[in-house]
């Protein structure tokens, strides 16, 4: 076992602790080799069920039984959660709590170091930290100082703005690089967005605030601009250790390599396998070249598995060698073999969709809770046919997929339309569009509303059910009333910014109401989308892209049903469905989730599924090697989610709108084609 150099300072005032732990015992080779590492820069790849926490809680045993006093080690995680849990097994292997020792996430750090010296940043110590409701109303007062026309309604909302301005800071580009590389679309409004983030930051300064981001971001600035500080840290972090290194941007990376410029005593663990984040600014290039920024530094690789079956491992390992930016390694079992992974070709998503559903009823009589099952997809719209089929079948659920899917802003949105259409006194759904209008808030939507409803009521004619609209051989019924008018007589109560736009939400009206459109959902939701809905998106999320993805399947999942009315009735159920996600009892719930939320999680048995080339991967991925590499990447972590069995499921054929025949066959995912055949069991459903 390797032996530290104390520094004699150390030696005097620092009590020895004596754990008496058998690391060889406790440890497995692997293990054992990277908690015992000598000093000096260490990278850790620790791949998926290998002990990764095990591993930094023993590497923090070790060092302190070597008379590193515990103020002199600084643990960076990512979480409140992993920092709790890592603090939790560090004070078990010690016998008591261990306040001394420096450790939590980026942000607490930064926080820490902050409220010491924020004089020297021109702030005062008892700074605020902003949340994001705070963060937007500073950004509105920017704009309102600036007198931003807001007839203009392309540029930017402040939600956006926020987005962008901590993009900057974490990935370490100005507000012109970030346009130029992910918002090309305001490419025209670049000098004003500069400016807006100037005003930004003068205004958190005046009111002595920081927002989350500055607390990475002026860390740095603190340590770069002022030696003095930088030195005593460096001085006082003799070693640092950093957990899921693989998740860090560029600014956490920036932070870890100055702190570690003294000693280079930095120790990162993490599996470059499982880099799946660089959609919110995690920077792969970290721990890919972290030996190339620490020559000499130490590579240990952590390869024994302890939840899966060799079976599963064999997938996993298979799935991931065609990556070329990785790390090679070979998951090994610690566990005695299992089922061999099922590959499940269905005919289409209902296919699927009732295959999971009989499967999941089987293995609950084979004594598997439903706990313990997870269905894991790549998107949240392609677990939708899955939960009506759960629903119908009565099989409780919970969704961790983020917000659920039909409580997003842009899905209620655009279903806010079709039900306006259906409906026109549905005030809730009439509202919601008013209020997505410039310069129409609450009282005039509800003013709008009284106005339009008054002259529905004038007309006398009622609006005929979409289930009873006449055959498409026929004319449309004389008593059905047309919207349009209606609207179009409430312009004069429509505030002036609002003109324009009105006209345009007459005329989607006025189309979506035309006996061939309205007899679609689908049709209506892609024609709300050409209408400018899209412009609307672009314009309000900076994740813009995502939620029109998410529209246009929307689209492609309505075509299924054969009213409109059919639709919002399902739809309806769904959402209140899915409003049961924490009932607060302790029912069994299979758990349906994004792979991106599964990430870190375990399951007895695990369903993948979608898993079509343009789904999974998605099909803006392939455009770039990186992107499709990353996918790949997701596609690993969603096997090594699974301890017992493993599904690997795909639709033939896909219901879509826009094709002459309705279905369209689709490929599977190009993922599965590199994976050996007699790794898998391929079921035939008939």
């Amino acid at each position: 076992m390797h032996e530290y150099y104390i520094h004699s300072k150390f030696k005097s005032n620092t009590p020895e602790i004596r754990l008496n732990i058998d690391y060889p015992r406790e440890l497995n080779e692997q293990q054992l080799a990277a908690v015992t590492a000598p000093p000096g820069p260490a990278l850790v790849i620790a791949g998926a069920g290998s002990g990764k926490t095990r591993t930094l809680t023993y590497r923090v045993a070790y060092l302190l039984e070597q008379g590193i006093p515990p103020d002199r080690i600084l643990l960076l995680t990512f979480t409140n959660k992993a920092a709790a849990e890592m603090m939790r097994r560090v004070s078990e292997l010690l016998g008591h709590e261990l306040r001394s020792l420096w450790g939590g996430t980026f942000h607490s750090i930064g926080a820490r170091l902050l409220r010491l010296h924020a004089e020297l940043l021109g702030y005062q110590r008892d700074f605020t930290i902003l949340d994001r409701d705070d963060a937007k109303d500073l950004i509105k007062a920017g704009l309102a100082d600036a007198k931003i026309d807001k007839k203009d309604k392309h540029f930017p909302k402040p939600d956006v703005l926020n987005e962008m301005f901590s993009l900057a800071a974490n990935t370490h580009r100005s507000i012109a690089e970030l346009i130029d590389g992910q918002f090309g679309y305001f490419s025209a409004y670049a000098t004003e967005i500069a400016d807006q983030h100037k005003r930004y930051i003068e205004r958190k300064r005046a009111a002595n605030g920081m927002d989350f981001d500055d607390l990475l971001a002026l860390w740095l600035k603190l340590m770069q601009e002022h030696p003095t500080v930088l030195e005593h840290y460096q001085r006082r972090f003799q070693f640092i250790l950093v957990d899921e290194y693989q998740d860090t941007n560029k600014l956490q990376g920036d932070l870890i390599d100055l702190l570690a410029a003294r000693h280079h005593n930095v120790t990162v663990v993490g599996d470059d396998a499982q880099s799946i984040y660089a959609w919110r600014g995690a920077n792969f290039a970290n721990i890919l070249n972290f030996p190339k920024r620490y020559p000499g530094a130490k590579v240990f690789k952590i390869e024994t598995n302890y939840r899966s079956t060799p079976e599963i491992l064999n997938v996993a390992n298979a799935a991931i060698t065609a990556n070329v930016n990785q790390f090679a390694k070979e998951l090994s079992p610690a566990r005695r073999s299992g089922l061999k992974p099922a590959l499940i070709p269905c005919h289409d998503a209902g296919q699927q969709s009732a295959f999971i559903a009989q499967r999941v009823l089987e293995l609950r009589e084979e004594g598997v809770s439903l706990n313990q099952i997870a269905v894991l997809y790549r998107s949240h719209f392609h677990v939708l046919e899955l939960q009506l089929e759960l629903t119908r079948r009565q099989i409780p659920f919970s969704i961790t997929s983020g917000i659920r899917f039909f409580e997003q802003a842009h899905i209620k949105d655009a279903t806010a339309y079709l039900k306006f259409v259906a409906n026109p006194k549905d005030e809730v759904s009439f509202k919601r569009l008013a209020l997505l209008l410039p310069g129409v808030g609450a009282k005039g939507a509800d003013k709008l509303f009284q106005i339009f409803s008054e002259k529905l009521k004038d007309t006398g004619a009622s609006r005929l059910p979409l289930t009873m609209l006449p055959d498409a051989a026929n004319e449309p019924a004389a008593s059905q009333t047309s919207l349009a008018p209606l609207l179009q007589a409430c312009a004069k109560a429509v505030p002036k910014k609002a003109v324009t736009p009105w006209a345009q939400f007459v005329a989607t009206i006025s189309q979506l109401e035309a006996d061939a459109t309205r007899r679609s959902a689908a049709k209506m939701l892609r024609l709300i989308m050409d209408a400018g809905y899209d412009d609307y998106l672009k314009e309000t999320y900076d994740n813009y892209e995502r939620r029109l993805d998410e529209i246009q399947q929307l689209a492609e999942f309505a075509f299924q049903f054969g009213t409109v009315e059919e639709f919002l009735t399902q739809l309806a159920l769904l959402t209140n469905v899915e409003a049961e996600d924490d009932p607060g009892d302790d029912t069994e719930r299979i758990k349906l989730s994004t792979i991106h939320q599964a990430k870190g999680l375990e399951f007895e048995v695990v369903f993948v599924i979608m898993l079509c080339d343009g789904l999974f991967p998605s099909s803006r991925s392939t455009e770039t090697n990186d992107g499709e590499e990353e996918e790949r990447r997701l596609f690993y972590v969603s096997i090594t989610r699974a301890k017992n069995e493993l599904y690997l499921c795909y639709p033939q054929i896909r219901s879509s709108f826009g094709h002459s025949g309705g279905d369209i066959f689709q490929s599977p995912s190009r993922f599965l084609s590199e994976i050996p055949k007699d790794l898998l069991n391929e079921w035939n459903l008939r």
